[in-house]
């Protein structure tokens, strides 16, 4: 049997929701955004403590109700604090109290052998704030508004229902793929929607059906990032290449905030019309607002709207709601999101290493699919196969940080690791030429003569590369034994996405043979 929480647990938690303020003041100073930090980082250093005396617990240790009720006070101090804190992040705060009150449920469940899923979960919560003042406000502020909230935006049609069907069935694994992603990124993106009164289920759908989560995300028309902002309309909400030349559409942060901006206003245009909204996202927030004005404000599912726009957007708006509908009722259709430790951490690097060393070095333990698209999309100015040098902070979770100890900071699979990303595939060409045999034409010296020195050789030519399908400019490089910055200095490319097209003629300036 699982340790259970404290009997004042349900009380305290419920009664901490209910004493949060309803905004906070958007604009903060560096100093007010330091101490705000260092509660976030001192609340994840109380959960951590709450668990550790959970293990002490289970293991008959005394000592783990003493700790586990100092975690717990921890707690409640960094919420009081949080609280009076200008610009401290709640919603951050506060998605400690909810993992720990879903482990509680969790536990519950496997006891009675039986997955409570979301419903579940959100029933328990309310149960919990049943006796508390304002339990409405505190059920709110654990999800149950955001799921009415989305419920009542949209029309559950057939053609969602079609949405639902190919997300169960052909697109299954790139809806878990979404789901793991943004759990990852979840701290950084959701509070920007929060903010703004929009609904998290609606963050998902947009971020599964335009990029599956993937911030290095870039299409043929050129969106690019989680949200898949077109250059023109990211500038006009913040988005576009900074003083170092990175572009801030692959920041979900940043992606977020401009989203839920260009969403709002969508919606204010659009007499809060949600479907024709998502087709404005999609399909040209001129042609939504044109088709809504000469419709007389007719909704996205008449025929005189929907007909007016391209079958990219008929398909893309019910694909997003059936995604938002699905986050949020995962249970009815029998889905089982898998569990993602995404608790976010800071790691320092011991010494330099690229992501892909560092995603070898990892392995997979706890995620199928290891950890390059999670280090990936927290660290989206890096580049895959740069180097980064010793020192550097990178944004991961308590689970990487803790793999990059025990793996990557030394020993032999850290050895393994840095022997694998820096392997030459030239070095494998074996010479046709045996040694000690002269081919026709090589210069040779005769007993008693000194020979002459051998010509410089020519400076090679610079070659072209025509993209292939499937081709990235890391492997380009790869193969031709090239500086991937270089490369792309060369064809003009930039960061980080460094994005090639087929057929698209590439000089190979610089490389190797």
């Amino acid at each position: 049997m699982s340790p259970r929480l404290p009997k004042y647990w349900p009380l305290a938690a419920a009664a901490l929701l209910c004493i949060v303020p309803a905004a906070h003041a958007q604009r903060v100073s560096a100093k007010d955004r330091a101490a705000s930090d260092a509660l976030v980082q001192r609340m994840s250093a109380a959960e951590q403590r709450y668990r550790d005396a959970l293990v002490l617990a289970a293991n008959g240790d005394p000592k783990g109700t003493t700790e586990s009720n100092a975690a717990l006070e921890d707690m409640e101090d960094v919420v009081d604090a949080c609280v009076k804190q200008k610009g401290c992040p709640l919603s951050d705060v506060l998605a400690t109290w909810k993992r720990l009150l879903k482990a509680e449920v969790d536990a519950a469940g496997e006891e009675l052998d039986e997955d409570p899923g979301e419903e579940g979960l959100l029933e328990a919560d309310t149960a919990l704030a049943a006796d508390i003042p304002e339990a409405a406000r505190a059920a709110r502020l654990l999800g149950d508004d955001h799921r009415h909230t989305f419920d009542r935006m949209v029309q559950f049609n057939p053609a969602v229902q079609a949405g639902i069907r190919r997300w169960l069935t052909d697109m299954r694994p790139q809806l878990m793929t979404s789901y793991e992603n943004y759990r990852t990124m979840r701290h950084l993106m959701w509070p920007e929607f929060e903010r703004r009164g929009l609904p998290e289920a609606l963050l998902f759908g947009i971020m599964a059906k335009e990029s599956n989560g993937r911030v290095h995300a870039v299409s043929r028309a050129g969106a690019a990032g989680p949200m898949q902002f077109m250059p023109a309309t990211g500038r006009r909400f913040g988005l576009g290449p900074d003083d170092s030349g990175f572009d801030s559409r692959y920041d979900p942060r940043s992606a977020a905030m401009a989203s839920a901006a260009y969403l709002n206003e969508r919606l204010r245009q659009l007499n809060n019309d949600l479907e024709l909204s998502l087709a404005g996202y999609n399909g040209g927030e001129g042609r939504a607002l044109r088709v809504h004005r000469q419709s007389g404000g007719t909704g996205f599912w008449n025929a005189s709207v929907y007909d007016q726009f391209p079958a990219e957007t008929r398909d893309y708006v019910p694909m997003v709601i059936a995604a938002a509908w699905i986050y949020l009722h995962p249970r009815q259709y029998g889905v089982v999101f898998p569990k993602v430790d995404a608790q976010p951490a800071q790691l320092r690097l011991t010494r330099p290493a690229s992501i892909y060393e560092l995603t070898v070095c990892l392995g997979n333990s706890g995620n199928r699919d290891g950890y390059m698209r999670a280090l990936r999309n927290l660290n989206p100015r890096y580049e895959a196969e740069a180097w980064i040098p010793a020192g550097t902070v990178l944004s991961a979770t308590t689970r990487i940080v803790g793999l990059y100890h025990r793996h990557c900071e030394h020993g032999p699979r850290a050895d393994l690791a840095r022997a694998l990303v820096t392997a030459n595939v030239n070095a494998a060409i074996v010479s046709d030429t045996p040694a000690g045999n002269v081919a026709v034409g090589d210069l040779v010296s005769l007993p008693g003569e000194v020979a002459a020195p051998a010509p410089a050789p020519a400076k090679a030519r610079a070659r072209t590369h025509r993209v292939a399908k499937g081709d990235t400019l890391g492997r380009i490089a790869q193969r031709y034994d090239c500086e991937v910055k270089a490369l792309a200095r060369a064809n003009g490319l930039k960061a980080p996405a460094y994005s090639v097209r087929q057929g698209q003629q590439l000089k190979l300036e610089g490389c190797g043979s």
